[in-house]
């Protein structure tokens, strides 16, 4: 028999599940270990709250949580329950799943004013994560600024710029649809460096930019190439582009009926943000791209209002106590998946922030193959029983996924109309409903 531990219940720690179960069949045992009692990573806390076919992914995922050899550990923690090292000695593989969940930081003066927040913050904020339940974004200023051109951004401002109404079928926490329906938000600015031709936006998602009630989004028609230069780009930045003439292309007698506005701002790289003990304004300077299609600055600078900065400028892996890191690529340190052996990453943690959810899913099955080549038929480790043993005598209360479907009930239960659940924000509030 093979035991196999993985670390993170994401779309990356399913997937290598899913693989291990029909390389190996029968002959392996997998737990999978989450520090919050509730399973699915970024589905649920990072997948935005209006984007629930998105989320349906998860069913896939439950289908492996309840098969015989895979079982859910939720509520322990890695380097405070349990080390590494200890993994490793019960399991014949252990494979690191643990995400991107922290902001990479912005590198510029006043980037640490109020106001100024991270999108993992910001996000996990209206998405219901323990770790971002207290965040109180300043909502009562009229300009926001976001930093970055990828689907994190447009989220961003898409949630910021919907009507009440436009929430219904979502899963946002009541908290922040409360606050959000109270917002002065008028204008959101999306800054990029680069320009039309560089961003990292899917066409989905920019054209549901077009489609909001009290929102229009503008698009400075000198920041676009000749339309000619869109045949070069591949099909899905050809549509993404396509929308951005579209916007460039909106009357203004159109845009008198919408309260908020969504500035596109290309070739802007912000370099100081400035304010009396709170973001005011952002200092911007103009760049160019070079021969390699790289941004330089141009010396040219202008500010921009803001009343709250939020930078979507990518994520990177929490370091683990023992085990090797990189820290300037914000990931594990790895060849191909293996760190060390016995122990290998998988996702984000292996690649860094890039690639969407289907992404995880061929790295899950390399993973697994490395692993076969490794462990063999097993070396005779304890596995689940040796981490059950364990856990028991250091008294760790772990979160079962019957449980979690407990949880999962409840979050229904308490739903607001319209709304699929209303999720529960503090950890204690989770392990709590188990005992309904």
């Amino acid at each position: 028999m093979r035991h196999i531990a993985v670390v993170g219940t994401g779309p990356a720690g399913y997937y290598s599940a899913e693989a291990a179960q029909k390389l190996f069949g029968e002959d392996v045992s997998i737990d999978m270990i989450d520090r919050l009692p509730v399973p699915y990573g970024l589905i649920r806390f990072g997948v935005a709250p209006d984007h629930q076919s998105i989320k349906n992914v998860a069913r896939r995922y439950e289908k492996v949580a309840l098969s015989d050899n895979v079982r859910f550990v939720g509520n322990l923690t890695i380097g405070e329950d349990i080390s590494i090292d200890e993994l490793t000695d019960l399991y014949d593989a252990v494979i690191l799943a643990t995400g991107a969940p922290e902001d990479r930081a912005l590198p510029i003066p006043g980037a640490d004013l109020s106001g100024v927040l991270g999108s993992a913050a910001f996000v996990g904020w209206y998405n219901g994560h323990p770790d971002h339940s207290e965040v109180d974004p300043p909502l009562d200023g009229t300009h926001v600024v976001v930093i970055g051109n990828g689907n994190v951004a447009l989220d961003v401002a898409r949630i910021l710029s919907k009507t009440s109404d436009e929430f219904s079928g979502s899963d946002i926490v009541l908290h922040a649809y409360e606050q959000l329906e109270t917002a002065n938000t008028e204008h959101v600015a999306l800054l990029g460096r680069r320009g039309p031709h560089q961003i990292a936006m899917t066409p989905k998602e920019l054209g549901e930019l077009g489609r909001l009630e009290r929102a229009a989004p503008r698009v400075d028609p000198n920041d676009l190439p000749e339309e000619g230069a869109d045949a070069l780009l591949e099909p899905g930045m050809r549509k993404s582009v396509t929308f951005l003439r579209e916007f460039a292309a909106i009357p203004e007698s159109f845009r008198v009926d919408k309260s908020v506005e969504i500035e596109f701002d290309f070739f802007a790289a912000p370099v100081r943000i400035e304010g009396d003990g709170k973001v005011e304004q952002v200092v911007v300077e103009r760049t160019e791209l070079d021969a390699d299609l790289r941004s330089q600055g141009t010396g040219e600078t202008y500010t921009i209002p803001a009343s709250m900065v939020v930078t979507c400028i990518g994520y990177q892996t929490p370091p683990i106590e023992g085990v090797p890191f990189e820290h300037g690529r914000g990931r594990f340190a790895n060849d191909e998946g293996r760190i060390m052996p016995g122990l290998y990453c998988v996702g984000w943690a292996k690649r860094g922030p890039t690639g969407t959810i289907g992404t995880n899913r061929p790295d899950g099955y390399a993973v697994v193959d490395l692993i076969a080549e490794d462990i063999g038929e097993g070396a005779g480790k304890t596995g689940r029983a040796g981490l059950d043993a364990l856990l028991a005598e250091r008294n760790v209360d772990v979160v079962t996924f019957r449980d979690w479907k407990k949880i999962e009930e409840a979050e229904a239960d308490r739903a607001r109309e319209g709304s699929p659940r209303e999720k529960f924000i503090e950890i204690e509030e989770m392990i709590a409903a188990r005992s309904r």
